[in-house]
């Protein structure tokens, strides 16, 4: 049994040598294009996932965008694609380019939103200060009564 199962594995391993590669595509997406093309396929797979009700309501085609943005076509990328994924280490390390720039934009993006908050923050303090003093300002006038100023005279009664 046991060199049954070897004998099959083997055999599976034979067969699998003779997979044709495509061939390079006259038109294939550059590396760099690739990882830009594919970082744009990641976060628009994000979106999908956070708001796909939105985005079918809109009728947003997202895959068009692609195409127009890098000036692709379908065929093209799906060409491009199966060249890639062909050779499995160069598939990988067009991975690692894609989850770096990704790490990018999310500092980036988390960078953006700390100084929005900071924002926030001091303008709801700054408005929480000007509210006092309008406040202050407001309660003064209308707990304050004027009065003119009286001139005190002496009393002593010495000089009567």
């Amino acid at each position: 049994m046991k060199y049954f199962l070897v004998f099959i594995l083997s055999l599976g391993l034979w067969s699998c040598q003779d997979v044709k590669r495509p061939e390079k595509p006259e038109n294939l997406i550059s590396e760099e294009q690739m990882v830009a093309v594919l970082t744009e396929v990641y976060l628009i797979n994000a979106a999908r996932s956070f708001d796909n009700r939105t985005i079918l309501d809109k009728q947003v085609k997202l895959d068009s965008f692609i195409y127009i943005k890098f000036n692709i076509d379908s065929l093209q990328f799906a060409q491009s694609n199966a060249y890639y994924t062909a050779n499995l280490n160069n598939y990988n390390s067009l991975f690692q380019k894609v989850e770096e720039r990704m790490s990018l934009l999310k500092t980036s993006v988390d960078s953006i939103h700390e100084i929005i908050l900071k924002q926030d923050e001091e303008k709801r303090i700054l408005d929480s200060i000007n509210g006092v003093k309008k406040d202050s300002l407001v309660l003064i006038k209308k707990d304050t009564v004027i009065k003119k100023p009286q001139l005190i005279e002496p009393q002593s009664t010495l000089f009567h």
